[in-house]
């Protein structure tokens, strides 16, 4: 591909941005939406999971299809594709007459999304060549994440409280039109010059492990833990996750190349993004209950609440992205798995959510954290690995955000399904009252452990991972995907 101008680059950067917005916003928008659908649709808790967890889930079990296809017929041409099928997703979404069809229409979304992200951020990585102009431009793709958290919230308790939940899938459908018609104008097409061959089997080995284990998780407090279903579902999600180590190591080009994992920046990294989205899923699905159930706040006001925290990842993500560009990912890191840590603490230990003022200083920590950890996620991906491999490898750190997300979803709304203090707060609406909110402080406090456990391996893995031992097993594992080095070979690592 020849080398594009600065203007033509930015602009490619623009459209990719558009793909992100779009499911960015996407999610943001039908958390604080989802009280109205749960009450329209006649839904359990655990319904409203399924909304969340059904688009994730398919997303992450597609993505690294998608990475790994765009590399050989196009990344261009599967953008397109992906933006079509999400745009028809979505228009489908707002016609859902049950929550099953909305589950339903909601996975067909997600079809479309595994196309975007990670074939939008392989664009971005081949078209930004130089690394600090691509730590930049990773940079302004974070931002985009701020934007939709700080803009989500609002547009949708605007929409929400004047039109109704079904409007908050209308929006998709301008960005995505206006989305795939500067695709075909402005974006150059591009493939790997040895791209893989499709792997079905792991495909569906990887489905069979997140969909089993996602539906014990979310299933688990309706139907009781040694439910023969629920046994069998984790039974199948860990029968599956042995075969798929055992097939993929065998394959000489597997769906997910353990040369990647080679590297511990890649490694750790993939790590830091279940955890870092983990937390966000579950802080995202518990607010929600917690500012419209417990508290009793509309839509609008409930996501007026959330803006500190979406102002600061708004601030924070293109910061990170230039201190990543400038500095490394270590300070990025550190800062994030510390306020991330401490938001969670505070509500863990000190019941900030009694209070207004604590409240708003959990979000402001939330956001700080959540604003600097994407930057350096991204950046370490893709980061010292072979361009020709950029759709795989961020595919991988994508695969691992949205396996983030739905396990925080899953277990966060487990932990707070599993207190009998939920549906006696449910059960009051929006009668808000001190006995409801305390109800519901003690049934979230294990779940806000979780959260500050997360944040404590970003912290972790910040320290360990980012250091001269790290960067030198980055160039070992660069170095496997060299003209004729065997997927299989594992001595570079080793010595590494």
């Amino acid at each position: 591909m020849r080398e594009l101008s600065h203007r033509r680059r930015m602009l490619v950067l623009a459209i990719c941005c558009m793909s992100l917005l779009l499911v960015s916003l996407d999610n943001t928008v039908l958390n604080v939406a989802l009280p109205v659908m749960r009450n329209d649709l006649h839904a359990s808790v655990s319904g409203m999971q399924w909304t969340i967890d059904a688009y994730t889930l398919v997303l992450a079990a597609l993505l690294m299809l998608s990475g790994s296809t765009a590399d050989r017929v196009g990344r261009k041409r599967t953008f397109q594709t992906g933006l079509v099928i999400f745009t028809l997703g979505s228009a489908l979404c707002s016609l859902a007459p049950s929550l099953t069809a909305l589950v339903g229409f909601r996975m067909v979304q997600a079809i479309g999304g595994s196309m975007l992200n990670p074939v939008a951020m392989s664009i971005i990585t081949n078209v930004f060549t130089e690394p600090r102009e691509r730590a930049r431009a990773i940079g302004v793709w974070g931002g985009v994440v701020g934007i939709s958290m700080a803009a989500g919230p609002i547009v949708g308790g605007l929409l929400v409280e004047s039109i109704g939940w079904r409007s908050i899938f209308w929006i998709n459908l301008p960005i995505g039109i206006a989305a795939l018609a500067l695709t075909a104008r402005f974006v150059p097409e591009s493939r790997a010059p040895r791209p893989r061959r499709a792997d079905p089997v792991g495909q569906l080995l990887v489905i069979l492990v997140l969909g089993t284990l996602t539906y014990a998780i979310i299933e688990a407090p309706d139907r009781g833990w040694d439910s023969p279903l629920i046994v069998t579902c984790a039974a199948l999600a860990l029968g599956g996750l042995l075969a798929l180590v055992r097939y993929e190591g065998r394959r000489e080009e597997p769906l997910i190349d353990v040369r990647f994992f080679h590297s511990a920046p890649f490694s750790g990294a993939t790590v830091v993004a279940v955890c870092a989205f983990a937390a966000l899923g579950g802080y995202l699905f518990m607010n929600t209950l917690y500012l419209q159930d417990v508290r009793g706040l509309n839509a609008l006001h409930a996501g007026l609440w959330m803006l500190p925290m979406a102002f600061m990842c708004f601030v924070c993500a293109p910061l990170s992205g230039r201190l990543v560009g400038a500095r490394g990912p270590r300070l990025s890191m550190l800062v994030a798995g510390v306020a991330i840590t401490a938001s969670g603490v505070l509500f863990a230990v000190f019941d900030v959510q009694t209070s207004d003022t604590g409240l708003l200083i959990g979000y402001v920590l939330f956001g700080l954290g959540f604003g600097m950890v994407n930057a350096p996620i991204t950046n370490t991906a893709v980061s010292g690995m072979p361009r020709s491999q950029a759709g795989v490898a961020a595919a991988v750190a994508s695969t691992s955000r949205q396996v983030g997300q739905s396990l925080g979803v899953a277990v966060i709304g487990a932990v707070l399904a599993a207190g009998a203090a939920l549906a006696a707060a449910g059960g009051m609406g929006h009668a808000a009252s001190p006995a409801a909110t305390a109800a519901f402080v003690d049934a979230a406090r294990p779940a806000w452990w979780i959260i500050a456990g997360c944040g404590a391996v970003i912290l972790l893995l910040g320290l360990v991972t980012t250091g001269r031992w790290a960067q030198k097993t980055t160039r070992h594992a660069a170095a496997l995907f060299e003209e004729g080095a065997p997927t299989g070979q594992t001595s570079a690592g080793a010595k590494a």
